[in-house]
């Protein structure tokens, strides 16, 4: 979601500035790439704050909008790194931030660019590119991230055991990194106007809760286990088991003798699953699997 950001010494509006600059350039907000721009200033201002930003920081804002939001965080740190999909607002980005020397403007999708190296992230990215953007930061190095995400999803980044929102992205953002839900963010503070409210969320990499044997292992029995969440283990890790050319003896004696086989998915904490994981690596180093 691209970011607008007007401040009231210009004399106008946020909303009034946001509609003006897309009639003078005749741009239409394109839905397909989540182009809602926040016109409340309040949560650009806490968003800043929650990065406790300070000269020695890069910072990367994805999805820049007009420029506003980078205008903004300029002067608080050592780099700007804004990225942009739509060529049509960065070239009016452009000339808005010709005079912000320590601003690098990208234009294209942040899952396909070469990104120079950042220590913090603020941002309200589209809500279309939430869940591969989560995992994409989380295989980088970073301080901290503060983002604005729907808040259904935000709400599943710290869902409990059982709860609906409890995901394979809930267990891997948990294995990673302390998230904070800061601030609700109202539909009206957007425009044009999305259906859903948002929440600021502040996330922060922390060393693991728990210890892996093998971390591929973990995330492809999490991409297995959760597409039938509701089903118990036994019946679930069937079609994992089968990747590893083991005979169907070899993996009913697995399941028999796994931890946690006649719970359900849904039912199961991260350190549950990564207790399995650890049991699986064991069974396949003792097969030469790996």
């Amino acid at each position: 979601m691209a970011v607008l950001l007007f401040f009231s010494g210009f004399g106008m509006s946020i909303l009034y500035e946001t509609k003006r600059i897309l009639r003078n350039h005749r741009i239409r907000p394109r839905k397909r790439l989540g182009q809602n721009f926040i016109v409340d200033s309040e949560f650009l201002h806490k968003m800043i704050s929650y990065a406790d930003i300070s000269m020695d920081d890069v910072i990367l804002e994805i999805g820049a909008g007009f420029g506003f939001l980078t205008e903004l965080l300029s002067p608080l740190c050592k780099r700007v790194i804004a990225v942009e999909i739509d060529p049509r607002i960065i070239r009016v980005a452009k000339r808005r931030l010709s005079k912000c020397k320590n601003v690098t403007l990208l234009q294209g999708d942040i899952l396909r660019l070469e990104i120079p190296c950042f220590d913090k992230v603020v941002s309200a990215p589209p809500y279309s590119i939430s869940s591969p953007l989560l995992f994409w930061l989380l295989e980088r190095r970073f301080k901290c991230a503060v983002l604005t995400l729907q808040r259904e999803f935000a709400e599943r980044l710290v869902a409990e055991p059982s709860a609906s929102g409890y995901s394979r992205l809930t267990v891997e953002v948990y294995y990673r990194a302390d998230v904070e839900l800061k601030d609700v963010v109202p539909r009206r503070a957007f425009w044009p106007q999305p259906k859903v409210d948002s929440v600021i969320v502040l996330i922060k990499p922390r060393k693991s809760p728990f210890q892996l044997k093998n971390e591929k292992i973990f995330s492809e029995l999490l991409r297995v286990l959760f597409t039938q969440k509701n089903k118990k283990i036994r019946n679930s890790i069937r079609p994992f088991l089968g990747r590893f050319n083991l005979s169907r003896r070899d993996v009913e004696e697995w399941i028999n003798s796994l931890s946690f086989m006649d719970k359900r998915v849904r039912e199961l904490s991260p350190e549950d699953i990564g207790l399995m994981a650890n049991e699986i690596v064991d069974r396949m180093c003792e097969k030469g699997l790996l």
